[in-house]
């Protein structure tokens, strides 16, 4: 588990300096993306008692990941860009306290409010929610490397210009990349690479 927490610490070390070489100084509101994202997140869960609602599961694994890269960018900054340290921590976090909420809904409500009043990620709370899709810390680390590598490819290739094609052959990049990530070895020691090579041979005009 350690490994894989590295693992992650550094792709979001990488592509935060891809955006900006000097994010670990820019002072980033990450815990203020948490609370937004969390706001997203309940959204997709649905929270109107007036109406009937359906959970968007899929929608839900997907705002939990975006979360997750706010959480690392945050443990980061904390631990002034240490990846062993921020391992050590988060890994410590993954193994401690459960969440006292067992309700949906109040562990997104702690969340928001941890990120707040802490302006960093409650393990605890977000546990719990992954939980409640059925996912892993596995399946975590297997979603949050495919994504984090696409962030990335997006960006190699004209998105912040925005000259990046999404959709190709009728799909749109995200289904691409969740094709890709199904053939591989989550395991594999060269994970992230495989993916990014296998994005660059569907791209168009790579």
């Amino acid at each position: 588990m350690k490994q894989k927490l590295l693992n992650m610490l550094q792709l979001q070390d990488q592509l935060n300096r891809h955006i900006n070489p000097n994010w670990l100084q820019a002072d980033n509101a990450w815990y203020r993306a948490i609370w937004l994202e969390s706001a997203e997140l309940m959204e997709h869960y649905g929270w109107k008692w007036w109406k009937a609602q359906e959970h968007d599961v899929e929608q839900i694994r997907l705002e939990l990941i975006d979360i997750w890269h706010f959480g690392l960018s945050a443990e980061l900054v904390s631990q002034q860009g240490d990846h062993g340290a921020a391992a050590d921590n988060m890994l410590a976090q993954l193994q401690g306290r459960q969440s006292a909420e067992t309700d949906f809904r109040a562990n997104v409500d702690q969340l928001a409010r941890f990120a707040l009043e802490h302006q960093a990620l409650d393990m605890p709370a977000f546990l719990s929610l992954l939980a409640d899709v059925d996912s892993s810390f596995d399946d975590l680390y297997r979603i949050y490397v495919g994504k984090n590598v696409l962030n990335r490819f997006r960006q190699d290739h004209g998105y912040k210009s925005g000259s990046y094609i999404k959709s190709w052959q009728g799909r749109e990049d995200n289904e691409h990349l969740a094709e890709i990530c199904a053939a591989l070895d989550a395991d594999a020691a060269d994970f992230a690479q495989q993916i990014y090579t296998r994005l660059t041979a569907r791209y168009p005009g790579a």
